[in-house]
């Protein structure tokens, strides 16, 4: 199993971004090298951030997001999104870049993870209590996770290890979040916000006003 002290690791760049997707991907490749898995394994990680800032994409990369995957013994991944992956059984989310960005430097274990989802749950009930409607923020379909997966990417999250946790410390922090409310997790709290704010958090996310 790939252990790591994760205070030992630098940031590298702002959620979303080619220099953090391609770090994350790396991790994520020795995390499943370092794993005892079956030699006819199928499986697939990707991440696809959708509304990010125009300075996280562009033409020679229109997506951000970040992958790896194992395919009949072969272990590969990087930056970006390939149809290859995504064809595979697995975990495929694909989000609103606002709705995750804050949090997802924030270190956590099992407990944690929770809250995120309660937190993130409330954000959103939040959002159509203002908005007048349901702001769709993506999902991921049908998730797969075989337990050798699970041991894998999960091993020493407990102790500040797993990939959330690697991928956390690798995160720069993002300007267009700065100064504004959030939960202890750091999920936006929206009902903290000043209008502007909401406007602003409510365009960041590609949501129509309301």
């Amino acid at each position: 199993m790939f252990d790591i002290d994760v205070s030992t690791l630098e940031t590298v760049g702002e959620f979303g971004s080619k220099s953090w997707g391609e770090a994350c991907a790396e991790f994520g490749i020795k995390i499943l090298q370092s794993a005892d898995l079956p030699n006819d394994l199928v499986w697939g990680f990707s991440e696809t951030y959708t509304h990010a800032p125009q300075r996280l994409v562009g033409a020679d990369r229109p997506i951000a997001g970040y992958y790896f995957m194992v395919n009949n013994g072969v272990i590969s991944g990087g930056d970006g999104v390939p149809e290859e992956c995504l064809g595979l059984p697995g975990f495929h989310a694909k989000l609103r870049w606002a709705y995750l960005c804050n949090q997802s430097r924030t270190l956590y274990g099992s407990a944690g993870q929770k809250q995120r989802g309660l937190d993130e749950a409330e954000l959103v009930a939040q959002m159509e209590a203002h908005l007048g409607y349901k702001p769709e923020m993506g999902g991921v379909p049908s998730p797969v996770w075989p337990k050798p997966i699970i041991v894998a990417l999960s091993h020493g999250v407990e102790s500040g290890g797993g990939l959330h946790n690697i991928a956390a410390s690798l995160q720069a922090p993002s300007p267009e979040f700065e100064g504004w409310p959030t939960t202890e997790l750091g999920v936006p709290d929206f009902s903290a916000m000043t209008e502007a704010q909401k406007l602003d958090f409510i365009a960041l996310c590609g949501l129509e006003p309301g």
